[in-house]
């Protein structure tokens, strides 16, 4: 089915000032694979979501998200869905890990973008429910950064999770102190995996 004119009109918007804050892209390659976890970090502005967006507009690939199941509602559910939503019930007796596991079982390809930070808040803490819905569902994890300041981000190589959590969280932390050795951000989590 063809996306609403809203959510195109919407799309062709966010596209639009991503083109205008003049993003620079380094490594901005499609990572090979159907499906993967994005993870979009440092979270530090509402600028991120069109940064991501645009990104992966330039990469071919059509990104999804994660979206409280009640915002799939009625006249809104449908652009919701149009956007890239997956809705996801976040209650406690609601396992969203598998909710999400289960969505990448169901499709062909599926490019999920997570702020592993869990909000713009973050001191730099990640959460690990990325990892886990990326071990479920048997798929890479890619790294993809931004620089909000300097207006450039990029991506990284796909990290295919070995299980390990603290080995593999090592690995995405070096190689986000590589692009970014300049945010706090990143050297906390540095920190917090070398301990």
């Amino acid at each position: 089915m063809r996306p609403s004119l809203l959510s195109r009109a919407a799309k062709a918007a966010i596209l639009a000032a991503f083109a205008a804050r003049g993003y620079r892209l380094k490594n901005a390659k499609h990572p090979g694979v159907p499906k993967s976890v994005i993870l979009g970090a440092p979270h530090t502005s509402n600028w991120d979501f069109v940064f991501f967006l645009g990104m992966a507009d330039k990469m071919g690939i059509q990104p999804a998200f994660m979206g409280k199941h009640t915002l799939f509602r009625g006249a809104q559910a449908r652009f919701m869905r149009d956007m890239g939503g997956i809705p996801v019930d976040r209650s406690k007796r609601a396992n969203y890990v598998a909710q999400v596991v289960a969505e990448f079982a169901r499709r062909d390809e599926l490019a999920l973008v997570m702020a592993p930070e869990g909000s713009r808040g973050s001191r730099g803490e990640w959460r690990s429910g990325f990892y886990n819905i990326a071990m479920g569902a048997g798929v890479p994890i890619v790294p993809a950064w931004v620089d909000q300041e300097r207006r450039r981000g990029g991506v990284g190589e796909p990290l295919w999770p070995s299980g390990d959590y603290p080995a593999d969280l090592a690995k995405l932390a070096a190689f986000y102190r590589s692009v970014r050795p300049d945010c706090d951000r990143f050297e906390k989590l540095a920190e917090s995996v070398a301990t």
